[in-house]
């Protein structure tokens, strides 16, 4: 998350009035396990997500994109298996406990630098039952496009991420460059310019603000990270969720509002 951006324009993303009127609890949502592998079931079905109670940088929700990440991982293992892993804007970082679950050698975990936001975090990873989540797990407070020094310290080696994930963090689109900035910058490069022999990085998105030139910004992401930092642009797939994230939108939006997207973003260098 940056430090720099006034969060979105009206409606959906403004602050609740109620976040101003009361301290709101945290609350606790469930990820039920339907894909793994038994080598990494670890004898754990489901894992129970705290959630901060007040976010204005909306990490109190466990979006759509977040399970679809979640089930991508447990999908598949070997894109983490003994690799090193960053996710972006973690919130209840559901994707970096899958990653930990299902063998990642090293993973640091980072959102924007607020204390209520990292705590919760670090919650999250303290109460997975499994022992070894906290040597795996990093949590590490991050802005868009600052130095990545500390992140790489922490991956060791050369400081390089072999995946890379970024969960519903598209639509954000005034920060699209500083998260492609940090991409680059922490990203494995190919071995010997094989192509797509490099690490990946993992980009799930859902169009919330389904206005044609809200969309038109949410998939110039796409066509910026192939022209302006030279990453070979992978569409996976698009599915329809079962639900929008918010079910009391207008119906005429809520065909678009269900879509989540999977798109895989290769280093050309």
């Amino acid at each position: 998350m940056s430090d720099t951006e006034s969060l979105f324009d009206g409606g959906l993303f403004e602050e609740p009035e109620e976040f101003q009127r009361k301290e709101i609890p945290s609350h606790f949502a469930k990820y039920e396990r339907k894909y793994q592998t038994p080598e990494f079931h670890h004898s754990i079905d489901e894992i129970q997500l705290r959630l901060v109670g007040k976010s204005p940088l909306w990490g109190h929700l466990l979006w759509n994109a977040g399970t679809y990440t979640a089930n991508y991982i447990e999908k598949h293992p070997k894109e983490v298996r003994g690799k090193k892993v960053v996710e972006f804007g973690a919130a209840s970082a559901l994707p970096s406990l899958l990653c930990a679950l299902n063998g990642a050698e090293r993973v640091i975990c980072t959102d924007y630098p607020d204390p209520d936001l990292l705590s919760n975090i670090k919650y999250n990873v303290e109460h997975l039952e499994y022992s070894s989540a906290q040597e795996i797990i990093d949590v590490e407070g991050f802005i868009w496009g600052n130095p990545v020094e500390d992140i790489s310290r922490k991956l060791g080696g050369n400081g390089k991420a072999d995946f890379l994930i970024m969960s519903d963090l598209v639509f954000n689109h005034s920060e699209h460059h500083k998260l492609l900035k940090s991409c680059k910058e922490l990203i494995q490069p190919l071995e010997e310019g094989k192509p797509r022999s490099g690490g990946r990085c993992l980009v799930v998105w859902s169009p919330h603000r389904p206005v044609p030139k809200m969309v038109e910004n949410d998939f110039k992401f796409f066509s910026d990270a192939e022209e302006l930092f030279n990453f070979d642009v992978e569409h996976v797939e698009m599915v329809h969720w079962d639900h929008p994230m918010f079910p009391d939108d207008p119906k005429e939006t809520e065909e678009i509002r269900k879509r989540v997207y999977c798109y895989i973003l290769h280093p050309t260098w």
